[in-house]
């Protein structure tokens, strides 16, 4: 196997959340100054920014905080992406809002994520919404978690404060699916632990931050095992001038999961049909191979009605197809979930009416159990929900593909989203002796 196919993309891609005036935008400044990732003229004008402190120290918030408000108030507000590299990797950092008015906007820089930093004020320790983001990072299953105990600086260096606070966050992991938790302590402010190890931490013998987002192993964060194909367009170039173009249809989307190679016998759902994979084209021309997360375009030896939101899949781990689901849910909207109300769902490129079934539980985030039968969800609310839906979808369980097992619930009328989920693991996958006739 090459070993692109260990390492699909070396990209990390990674997010900050914690409360307000933690020190989220003041870290990723700090991230790109150190390690020399700033444009000259973005050096100049923070130099030249009216932010300036009084005591002459660069703003680095601001390179994160772009909105008038954000500078206006201090707080984020909308999810900003930064993009860096070093030698060793390159990176898309979301930094995400922090007050618990915006934690859909957390939710949804999150989304992507390999790695999740929630940072903690040393002073206040772990609070509310310390608990929320990690919560939430849990439930979206980002395979890494550091915990960054900022403004060190500001509690004397106290390794007994930051051992403190690593006991409080060991106290609920446990309740919690997080299997890879690295504690850090820095001063982003003044950049200890952040690019370079600080001197003010001799009892500390981890890696300074960056070290360890460069050093993490994100090779198997993708789902290798199983193909799925959501299908976005057909592709119909029909070009009579050239004859590879001519009578040309292939079908294209992003792989969600699994390896796909030429000769390769697939099923197409909901048709029921299967196929073997004739072409696999990519931006860059024809290949015998592509893998997750890649974008391509699949020309099938048959054909197959096939059109946006069907799905083409692998004979092997196969996938469930389901009117009846079950997940849990992270509301979104003031407008509350209550039973019964009908939304559009959206998983991968398929879009369809579903219902409120039911509503199991609600998560108490001060003690991260669940409350049973609540009558509706709140903004910020995360509960477990049942829905029905109009025509059965075919997904995996979240916890095993994070592509196909997520959806977010649009408002009929507003096209609003209003909720973000994560689906259970199906009870019935796809039974390919079951279609409706095979090629």
């Amino acid at each position: 196997m090459p070993p692109s196919l260990h390492h699909p993309v070396d990209i990390l891609r990674f997010n900050t959340c914690g409360s307000v005036d933690d020190g989220k935008s003041t870290l990723i400044g700090r991230l790109l100054y150190d390690s020399k990732s700033l444009m000259e003229d973005q050096i100049e004008a923070l130099e030249r920014s009216a932010d300036i402190t009084g005591g002459g120290q660069i703003n680095l918030a601001n390179l994160t905080d772009g909105l008038r408000a954000e500078r206006e108030q201090g707080i984020t507000i909308d999810v900003a992406y930064r993009y860096f590299a070093t030698p060793r990797r390159k990176f898309i950092i979301a930094d995400t809002p922090g007050h618990v008015q915006y934690t859909r906007n957390m939710v949804t820089g999150a989304s992507s994520a390999n790695l999740s930093i929630v940072l903690v004020d040393a002073r206040a320790g772990v609070i509310e919404q310390s608990r929320r983001h990690t919560c939430i990072s849990s439930l979206l299953r980002i395979p890494h978690l550091v915990v960054a105990v900022n403004k060190m600086d500001l509690v004397g260096w106290s390794e007994a404060r930051f051992l403190e606070i690593r006991d409080q966050f060991e106290e609920f992991l446990p309740l919690l699916d997080m299997k890879d938790v690295q504690f850090i302590p820095i001063s982003a402010l003044n950049g200890d632990n952040v690019v370079d190890a600080s001197p003010h931490t001799p009892w500390y013998n981890g890696p300074t931050l960056l070290g360890h987002l460069e050093s993490v192993h994100i090779g198997s964060d993708w789902n290798l095992n199983g193909f799925r194909l959501p299908v976005q367009w057909v592709n119909r170039p029909n070009n009579p001038h050239d004859p590879k173009l001519h009578d040309f249809r292939g079908f294209s989307g992003q792989i969600a999961g699994g390896i796909v190679r030429v000769g390769q016998k697939v099923l197409a759902l909901p048709a029921g049909i299967t196929s073997t994979v004739q072409e696999i084209w990519t931006y860059d021309g024809p290949v015998q191979e592509a893998f997750c997360p890649q974008s391509v375009t699949l020309v099938l030896a048959h054909d197959i009605d096939i059109s946006r939101g069907s799905t083409i899949i692998g004979l092997e781990n196969l996938p469930g197809s389901s009117t009846e689901l079950h997940a849990n849910v992270c509301w979104m909207h003031q407008r509350p979930l209550q039973r019964g109300k009908k939304y559009f769902l959206k998983q991968t490129s398929n879009t369809v009416q579903a219902v409120v079934s039911e509503i199991e539980h609600r998560i108490n985030i001060t003690t991260l159990e669940p409350q049973a039968a609540p009558t509706e969800l709140g903004l910020n609310d995360i509960g477990e929900i049942r829905l029905r839906t109009a025509k059965p979808i075919v997904y995996d369980g979240y916890a095993t593909n994070r592509l196909t097992g997520s959806f977010i619930l649009i408002e009929q009328g507003t096209n609003a989203t209003v909720g973000a989920g994560m689906l259970k693991a199906p009870r019935e996958v796809v039974k390919p002796e079951n279609a409706d006739y095979v090629i």
